[in-house]
């Protein structure tokens, strides 16, 4: 005789309003901090990236409302939330996840992190594997040590001039234009074009300059990403975990994909063929599918104090520590001897 495995209940779809769209406000810390949310069930929080806000997953959270209570949360210093002279650094960013969560009744979640976001989400869950039920990261930062020139240039000194002469008059129009030109000629930034027009428009004033400025420096120097989580990715066994990835990402290369994929075990890799850094906006439906699929068919991390410890005590593979596994170690050595400078706690 067969077992055949339980049919998971089918989920409950209900429709979403207006109203649980708009923009709410919670004071954490002295700090006002904005974020959407809507739907009920099991509880999916979506982190937007460097720039950006919650708005980016607009069109997208009401469909994931049918299904899910989905958090997204405007980071301090970005969106609506405050723009303090704070520590925007990566863990900072997770704590503050966490703390909202908590005004918020939320005990776990599955985090959807994109490019800065992702960051904020492998971080969050390796300081709180507890409250971390699924990874899903989407184009994300704290990889590999590449990332675009134009955030380089913009985390050297000066670049608060830089940035106020995207005010000037006319300025807009030409970087429209020069988008536009990217576009027109099949480049991969220009894959991104309406996305990084908004993030133009993102930094009005000063303080909006300064918040970004702060944050990008603290994951971006002139050398490229200063931050990682790959040599900590072993921790994420047994932790479901998903990777989404544009393959014509002119932010964040696509080869940073496949060595996360590499380095996080039993982790599932889905690249979107044509797409940039966002690939959320460039296919919107099979990103909704997969989110909903790999949500529904994957059980919630069953997180132990026993099964960390041992994971720490054998470290990762290929190390002195750990037990040496040769062919991950030609694939990953060299983002591994890199990401040894680039660890953040």
């Amino acid at each position: 005789m067969v077992d055949v495995p339980p049919k998971r209940p089918r989920r409950t779809l209900r429709s979403v309003g207006d109203g649980e769209l708009r923009l709410r406000h919670r004071v954490v810390h002295g700090y006002r901090r904005a974020y959407r949310m809507a739907g009920e069930g099991p509880a999916l929080v979506l982190i937007h990236g460097i720039g950006d806000s919650s708005d980016t997953w607009g069109e997208l959270i009401p469909d994931l409302a049918r299904t899910h209570t989905v958090i997204a949360p405007d980071l301090l210093g970005h969106g609506e939330s405050d723009k303090p002279r704070a520590d925007y650094s990566v863990a900072a960013y997770a704590n503050g996840v966490r703390d909202l969560l908590g005004t918020l009744d939320i005990e776990s979640a599955t985090l959807v992190g994109h490019s800065l976001g992702g960051g904020v989400a492998m971080q969050f869950a390796y300081q709180f594997p507890e409250r971390t039920e699924r990874l899903i990261l989407v184009s994300a930062g704290g990889v590999g040590g590449e990332v675009n020139p134009v955030l380089r240039a913009v985390s050297l000194p000066g670049a608060h001039l830089m940035l106020s002469t995207l005010r000037l008059p006319g300025m807009r129009l030409q970087v429209d234009l020069f988008l536009r030109l990217m576009k027109l000629l099949d480049t991969d930034l220009g894959q991104d074009a309406p996305e990084l027009l908004t993030l133009v428009d993102a930094l009005p004033d000063a303080t909006s300059r300064s918040a970004f400025i702060r944050t990008l420096r603290a994951v971006v120097d002139w050398r490229g990403q200063a931050v990682t989580m790959l040599d900590r990715c072993y921790l994420t066994e047994g932790m479901p975990t998903m990777l989404l990835w544009g393959d014509r990402d002119s932010v964040v290369p696509v080869r940073h994909a496949h060595g996360a994929h590499r380095a996080m075990p039993g982790s599932r890799l889905e690249i979107f063929e044509g797409a940039g850094h966002f690939p959320f906006h460039s296919d919107p439906a099979r990103f909704l599918a997969l989110v909903e699929e790999f949500t529904s068919t994957t059980s919630p991390a069953d997180w132990s104090r026993e099964h960390w410890r041992e994971l720490l005590r054998a470290g990762r593979p290929g190390t002195a520590v750990g037990q040496p596994d040769t062919a991950r170690n030609r694939a990953v050595e060299r983002d591994l001897r890199e990401a040894s400078e680039r660890s953040a706690t």
